[in-house]
């Protein structure tokens, strides 16, 4: 038996416990991780609620160069091709690594890997787990695995602020557990957060999903890309539950559709019908709402007959509402729910702080551009966890460990100030935006922001950079600019959001970013 080494000199800390998370904390093994966690492992991540399952070109008719080529047209011109085609190259591997560990997929007739087809995918290549409880799967196998790995530890507790040493690198991380703050020591620190849908009043996401990650990279001086990028995803049940439960994308693969109240079909008549992408459909039923029209998933007949085999999940789901999905459409509407932009990173997960690394939603690898491409998150957390320990591997440790000085502690306000913040993102950074809800979301956000909300000070960087892109792409719908300007990526720092914030209070008529043809 090999002894593992507890020294900070050769630890690593990766804080959330979602699939990058536990993923990473795997690929690093035997190196000593100290998985830091806000809930029990196995709880409170979203990976634990993803429905639909990952995507992987495996299929006798599929291959990578299509699996990237829908990948890249999701993203609306904002995914990098490289990126693209290095992950869906990928993806069947780490389908052959998730069974290795002990993740039972669904299988066909043959005993094949069964393959469910989703929107905007060209193919049938969606690899599920117990029908819509992928997530939950793959969740349950990584936590198995974590548990059996003597080299990872796990910690109970809130992530902080960031160690950095007297050259900014990062060298370990300030928790705080039963209102007691202390150091953890690392050689690096891989931020796995999630994602910022708890911003938003509607969501799918866990409540504690506010984006803390992003804020840590943020005030430790890294650069964030394309925050403005929010992904709402089209068929959240709408009935009154908070988080939103999700009603998978899958469903319209296999036949049901999106009616308003008299049976009409709500996509009739735009390109990809039911299964346009995601941006696509969520501003279709968006427009319906706005014009007092309720809209429906339409699962009755032999599909909702099957949900109880097919889809267990969600019929659980609606059996929970008081929804018969073989009897009754499914009342929905857009919710907030995943982030394509996030801390920038390289194609080792590098962010441009040395000694921090970031995976999964938190991080923005160029892979979804403006608009993720259903089912390829938990592919991306995936792809990414094995570069990511292979860099940390190859990386120096800091040679200033013992000089970091306590960074300052800070309190959030945000048990007051969150659901303020959630109506506002809801209502001015949401589904459809313009200058003058922008405008008024960063003043309320600045000033609340000031009296120490987190949430709001993260917020305020979202609506920052949606105000300073004037063109409508993806996930990001500006009504008073409804056309595409040139390409570009949206970069910025949090000293940059904040002097733009200030700009806006004064009243002048620009918000500088950064940006990258």
């Amino acid at each position: 038996m090999s002894i593992v080494s507890r020294s900070p000199a050769d630890r690593v800390i990766v804080v959330g416990a979602g699939v990058a998370g536990l993923a990473t904390a795997l690929r690093l093994a035997p190196r000593p991780v100290t998985l830091v966690t806000a809930a029990p492992l196995g709880d409170g991540t979203a990976t634990g609620w993803a429905q639909g399952g990952i995507a992987a070109a495996i299929g006798a008719d599929d291959a990578p160069a299509l699996h990237a080529a829908d990948t890249e047209a999701a993203g609306a011109g904002l995914t990098e091709p490289d990126v693209a085609l290095a992950v869906a190259s990928a993806a069947p591997g780490l389908i052959d690594w998730l069974v290795g560990i002990g993740v039972a997929f669904d299988r066909d007739d043959e005993g094949g890997l069964a393959l469910g087809l989703e929107a905007a995918h060209s193919r049938r290549r969606i690899v599920r787990g117990r029908g819509d409880s992928t997530g939950a799967t793959v969740l349950e196998g990584l936590v198995r695995a974590a548990r059996a790995t003597p080299s990872i530890d796990v910690l109970v507790a809130e992530a902080k602020a960031l160690m950095q040493d007297a050259n900014g690198a990062v060298c370990g991380l300030v928790c705080e557990a039963d209102g007691a703050a202390f150091r953890l020591p690392a050689r690096a620190v891989v931020l796995a957060t999630g994602g910022v849908g708890g911003l938003y009043a509607a969501t799918t996401n866990p409540r504690g999903a506010t984006g803390s990650g992003l804020l840590l990279a943020a005030r430790a001086g890294a650069t964030l890309r394309d925050l403005e990028f929010v992904q709402f995803h089209p068929t959240a049940i709408a009935a009154g539950a908070d988080p939103m439960p999700l009603a998978t994308e899958a469903l319209r693969g296999e036949g049901a559709a999106l009616v308003d109240g008299d049976g009409g079909r709500v996509m009739a008549g735009i390109s990809g019908g039911d299964l346009a992408p995601r941006d696509v459909v969520a501003r279709a039923i968006f427009q319906a709402q706005t014009d007092g029209r309720e809209v429906f998933l339409d699962t009755r007949g032999d599909l909702g007959m099957a949900m109880t085999q097919r889809f267990p999940t969600v019929a659980g789901l609606c059996a929970g509402l008081g929804i018969d999905p073989a009897r009754q459409p499914i009342p929905v509407r857009p919710a907030a729910h995943y982030h394509m932009g996030g801390v920038l990173v390289d194609d080792e997960g590098r962010t441009d702080v040395p000694g921090l690394w970031a995976c999964g939603e938190v991080a923005s690898t160029g892979l979804h551009g403006a608009n993720r491409l259903a089912s390829n998150s938990l592919l991306e957390a995936l792809a990414f966890s094995g570069p990511i320990a292979a860099s940390i591997e190859a990386a120096p440790p800091s040679s200033l460990i013992g000089e970091a000085t306590m960074p300052e502690r800070r309190r959030s306000d945000d048990g007051r100030a969150l659901p303020e913040v959630r109506a506002l993102m809801e209502r001015q950074v949401g589904v459809v935006r313009d200058d003058g809800g922008l405008r008024a979301a960063i003043h309320r956000l600045r000033e609340l922001a000031k009296t120490g909300s987190d949430a709001a000070l993260t917020g305020l960087m979202i609506a920052v950079c949606a105000l300073s892109r004037k063109e409508s792409r993806g996930g990001h719908w500006r009504r008073d600019f409804p056309g595409q300007a040139a390409r570009y990526h949206t970069l910025t720092t949090l000293a940059e959001c904040l002097l733009a914030a200030e700009s806006v209070a004064a009243g002048e008529t620009l918000v500088e970013t950064l940006t990258d043809a």
